[in-house]
């Protein structure tokens, strides 16, 4: 999985001289929440809501509404922008950008090719990403295997029982506590009771999944 994968491609940017009031606009009409600033073919800082928002006068401020309309207007997003920006390399792991972003505290990344950006990628894509990796809302059913001691080739030996069966793997991911794995596949089955007891019968520890 790389970032490329379930980055945004489309961008929306601004210029260093753009006023707040554009950006803003820019965001409402996009329904996003963060713009790239570009000058020229270079990416020189990084504009959000929430810049926005705190580089503004609070509510508890005299300003009339002329005032703060003024002020989006005249202030331009050079002005207030993030400039140390942190990136991702489109050809990274997915997890590089997941962990990037923690260790940042942030909910975006500019993705990059060298010194080019190609796209962004934010907190709501790696969701979406992880709904796709787990098959969320896909034809079939999930379950889950319990592996009290993990050996090689308990996810063959899962795979050649369930293949006994008809049944074929869409997805799979492993959960590792300390004691034990969980092993969870979605399989191309709509009952869950047939699944079950297929890899029940075969000495698998099958633990229940809630809808």
């Amino acid at each position: 999985m790389s970032v490329a994968d379930y980055m945004t491609p489309r961008l929306v940017v601004v210029s260093p001289k753009t006023t707040i009031s554009v950006a803003v606009e820019l965001m409402k009409k996009n329904a996003i929440h963060r713009l790239p600033v570009m000058a020229g073919n270079q990416m020189v800082g990084l504009i959000t809501h929430g810049i926005i928002q705190r580089a503004m006068p609070s509510q508890a401020t005299s300003l009339s509404v002329y005032e703060l309309n003024y002020l989006l207007n005249k202030t331009t997003v050079d002005q207030i922008m993030e400039t140390a920006v942190q990136t991702v390399a489109s050809s990274a792991q997915l997890e590089t950008a997941i962990a990037t972003m923690r260790k940042h505290k942030i909910g975006v990344l500019p993705v990059m090719t060298g010194d080019q950006v190609v796209g962004i990628i934010t907190n709501n894509d790696i969701l979406d990403a992880f709904l796709n990796i787990a098959g969320y809302g896909q034809p079939g059913i999930v379950t889950r295997v319990v592996v009290q001691h993990d050996h090689v080739g308990v996810i063959f030996a899962i795979g050649k029982v369930l293949a006994e069966h008809d049944l074929s793997i869409q997805t799979l991911m492993v959960v590792n506590h300390q004691a034990e794995k969980v092993i969870e596949l979605h399989v191309n089955s709509e009952r869950a009771a047939d699944v079950n007891q297929v890899l029940t019968a075969a000495g698998f520890e099958v633990q229940p999944v809630s809808d």
